[in-house]
């Protein structure tokens, strides 16, 4: 087979290597991150899934060895879980590996994974010519919706027609409703009656999926209905639960905040952190809760004894996320200007991030954001709190805060007539439109 032949048919599999384009470094740290975060139970739906992203996140990062390490994982974990040696599940994990060894330039292993592939096609073939197995339309999503929003709309609705497809597994309608959930995450509106009664219905039959459950509680709470009661029980049952992201402990915390109740959230971190006092999952959901607390009050109100163990926690998590630890140093500024004797170790934080020159364009949007705030809250700078919100709605392909300073912009040009409004209404007058998310 010619060079030429090769490519073709590897650009044609189903796999990572063909549905994953144009990722950042930053993006593929944050990646393995979240995959590390999610945690390798054994009684994980998605654990061969998870296995074959995370292969695939370490090549790119220059990683093969580890890669093809986690591949053979997937493969292993694929075959045990599904009590089989063969199946249409294994289609994306065999052009994984076609794909990495032509990487490699072992065209013979390549070749050989490219033949199990075309094996697997003709003793079990697609259910007809325009569509793939359900298993790889759920293993597409699920890869997918860890890849932004407009992702997250599309994983939905290739988790749709593998649910439609294979209606027993209610493991796919739950993913479908957290992939629509996260995808209108910063819906200030909350979500549709539609997608609540999607997320009610996936609730009902997969009852072990409790990260559905507290998103359900958390959006009949949003809407004002009285959930308190359901939301302990169901942090009892969080907890009893292996440490991952997916175990519903954020939404759970996110529902306290709305309803007012963050003691109630953070004694339900620190409680799941006394009986897992290592995991640094934990760790990060604690921080999170303490710095909602924190930045609610002025310094002058805020408990000193609160804002110490925020800041110890912070300081813990940026030393447990070192590949992705912009955002957590933002927080732990954010939380450090609210004591008095941090205000200083503050400022020099914010000067040392914005000195960094790794960052990419989505980090520069989250980092002039997060100072903008800073210079206007703590600082009292007005004039170059709105320069730095201009800084970051003017980079292109606007993330979530490139469009939050945007809105923070226009909401300023529409209170008054002071010499930075026109400043700023010039600006805006300038501003490409962007084909943002």
């Amino acid at each position: 087979m010619s060079s030429s032949q090769t490519l073709s048919k590897l650009e044609a599999l189903e796999c990572h290597f063909t549905w994953v384009k144009e990722t950042t470094r930053s993006q593929l740290l944050h990646r393995r991150v979240q995959l590390e975060d999610i945690g390798t139970d054994e009684g994980n739906f998605w654990l061969g899934s998870i296995y074959n992203l995370w292969g695939f996140v370490l090549y790119e990062l220059g990683s093969s060895k580890d890669g093809h390490q986690y591949f053979k994982k997937a493969t292993e974990t694929l075959q045990r879980l599904r009590k089989e040696d063969e199946g249409p599940w294994l289609m994306v994990n065999y052009g994984n590996l076609a794909w990495l060894h032509h990487h490699l330039e072992e065209e013979a292993k390549s070749q050989d994974y490219l033949s199990k592939v075309e094996a697997l096609k003709s003793k079990i073939p697609s259910p007809s010519q325009d569509e793939l197995h359900p298993e790889i339309y759920a293993e597409k999503a699920w890869t997918l919706m860890k890849f932004g929003k407009h992702n997250q709309l599309l994983a939905a609705d290739y988790f749709q027609r593998s649910f439609e497809m294979k209606p027993d597994m209610v493991q796919w309608q739950s993913s479908r409703v957290i992939a629509l959930a996260s995808a209108a995450k910063h819906c200030y509106k909350g979500l549709s009656d539609d997608l609540l009664q999607e997320i009610r219905t996936a609730r009902e039959q997969d009852p072990e999926n409790l990260y559905v459950a507290a998103v359900e509680l958390k959006e009949r709470g949003r809407k004002g209905e009285s959930v308190k009661d359901e939301a302990e029980t169901l942090g009892q049952k969080i907890l009893l639960q292996p440490v991952s992201s997916y175990s519903g402990l954020k939404p759970l915390m996110r529902l306290h905040r709305q309803l007012g109740s963050l003691d109630e959230a953070i004694v339900l971190t620190e409680e799941a952190l006394q009986k897992h006092p290592d995991e640094r999952y934990l760790k990060r959901c604690a921080s999170l809760c303490y710095k909602w607390k924190v930045l609610r009050f002025t310094a002058d109100r805020a408990d000193q004894r609160t804002i110490e163990r925020a800041i110890k926690l912070h300081e813990e998590v940026v030393d447990l996320y070192p590949d992705s630890s912009l955002v957590k140093k933002i927080d732990l500024a954010h939380v450090q200007a609210k004591s008095s004797q941090g205000r200083t170790i503050a400022y020099q934080m914010f000067q040392d991030l914005l000195a960094r020159r790794d960052l990419d364009s989505g980090d520069k949007q989250l980092l002039y954001y997060n100072y903008a705030r800073y210079l206007y809250f703590e600082c009292h700078d007005r004039n170059k709190s709105f320069r730095y919100y201009m800084k970051s709605a003017e980079i292109p392909n606007r993330n979530f805060y490139g469009e939050k300073s945007l809105k923070v912009l226009r909401k300023k040009c529409k209170k008054g007539r002071s010499r930075m409004c026109t400043e700023i209404r010039k600006f805006l007058e300038n501003l490409p439109d962007d084909d943002s998310e």
